[in-house]
């Protein structure tokens, strides 16, 4: 029995080693464990708060100008529970490491990686810095530079930036950079691997995902203008009129509004770009509405600016994309811009073996039961994991 426990504990290990490097998103972010989730097994429902970073004003002269500490936080619950099942004979398990690895693991680990990752990339619909042109495919440098471009105008770290992209948008950049300027060892990797590779434009990596998801956008009015003068430090609503009945805003879609431009995080000097807002909630209205937006609307004044100046009435509202239209997203992110937290499975009691094992702040558990009746042991490798987009900021959309 002792052997047993020592495969079972490899499975494990071998199991988190494949799902990491099956995820083309998810190998790149934060990921964070806590092992008191498993102290009584994790509970789905549980939730982390996560601290962000404090953001104050630079005061002028010799005067003490005291400010409150303004400490943001994030949650993220902890609901999704993924698993794969297994049922293979004694025989089977007791075969060398790497057999049983391409055999039985690797195939089903990889289908559990991308469910995983497709989950994971809906934060899509929380980013509100987008680039590219909906409804055509990228493929040239200056959308990518463009992408880094939204991140250094957050103040984003230089470092550790990543690029996930579909199999179209990789194909077309592959194509629109294998110019003679390159540097010979990423043309033959690009050439050899058909991926574009690591260390390009400011990327750690750039990255292809068949994970992806693509975004319809609502069935929203035309004519769309604002209600009235926003005059609220924070509001995270927008009052809007339009022309149509019974039109739809959807979680996801991306609008600017004339005369409203985004602003250096930390100097609050505005970009020159005009701020990009994205629908946090579903909308359904005729006329008038309110939309949730994100970010909240703060202006230069205030420590958390994201705006030179408040909206006024009557500005103009411009959707990005048409309307009731599926556009592929691509995605530009730093490593701290998304956060998965995974927890601790139970451990149950009266199973042939057990085992639960952390990889790279990644939490595993494989049970197994022995059949006699049929000489067989169903096995089950479970994941209980949540995930948010927790710096925004740090984070752009390629539209395809």
């Amino acid at each position: 029995m002792a052997n047993s426990y020592v495969n079972i504990d490899m499975v494990t290990t071998e199991a988190l080693s494949i799902l990491e490097n099956q995820s083309a998103v998810i190998r790149n972010i934060d990921k964070q464990y806590d092992s008191a989730f498993g102290q009584t097994g994790a509970q789905i429902g549980s939730s982390l708060r996560l601290r962000l970073p404090d953001r104050v004003l630079v005061s002028d002269g010799a005067a003490l100008q005291v400010q409150d500490i303004n400490q943001q936080y994030t949650t993220i619950s902890v609901t999704n529970q993924k698993h794969i099942g297994l049922n293979f004979t004694d025989a089977d398990f007791v075969l060398k490491m790497g057999p049983f690895s391409e055999q039985f693991l690797k195939p089903r680990v990889s289908q559990l990686a991308t469910t995983v990752d497709q989950d994971v990339c809906n934060v899509y619909k929380s980013i509100y810095q987008s680039v590219g042109t909906p409804g055509t495919t990228p493929s040239t440098s200056l959308v990518l530079l463009q992408a880094n471009q939204k991140l250094n105008e957050m103040a984003a770290p230089l470092n550790q930036r990543y690029c996930t992209v579909n199999p179209a948008a990789n194909a077309g950049l592959v194509e629109g950079m294998k110019g003679l300027f390159n540097p010979v060892p990423t043309i033959s990797k690009q050439f050899k691997g058909g991926l574009m590779g690591e260390g390009i434009l400011g990327f750690d990596e750039i990255n292809m995902s068949q994970s992806l998801p693509n975004h319809l956008t609502g069935d929203f009015g035309t004519s769309i203008t604002v209600t009235s003068t926003v005059s609220t430090q924070g509001q995270a609503t927008l009052g809007i009129s339009f022309t149509g009945s019974s039109k739809t805003w959807k979680q996801g879609d991306v609008f600017t509004i004339a005369g409203v431009y985004s602003v250096n995080p930390q100097s609050r000097i505005s970009t020159g770009s005009l701020q990009q807002f994205v629908v946090t909630a579903d909308l359904t209205a005729s006329s008038t509405g309110t939309l949730s937006i994100s970010p909240a609307i703060y202006t230069a004044s205030n420590a958390l600016a994201t705006v030179d100046s408040f909206p006024q009435a009557a500005a103009v509202v411009t959707m990005l994309g048409s309307a009731n239209t599926s556009y592929p997203q691509n995605l530009v992110y730093h490593k701290n811009a998304i956060s998965m937290v995974t927890a601790d499975c139970l451990m149950p009691n009266g199973v042939n073996m057990a085992s639960r094992q952390v990889h790279n702040g990644v939490s595993m558990r494989i049970v197994q039961q022995y059949e006699i009746g049929n000489d067989r042991m169903p096995t089950r490798l479970d994941v209980i994991y949540g995930y948010a987009l927790i710096r925004p900021e740090l984070a752009c959309r390629i539209w395809g």
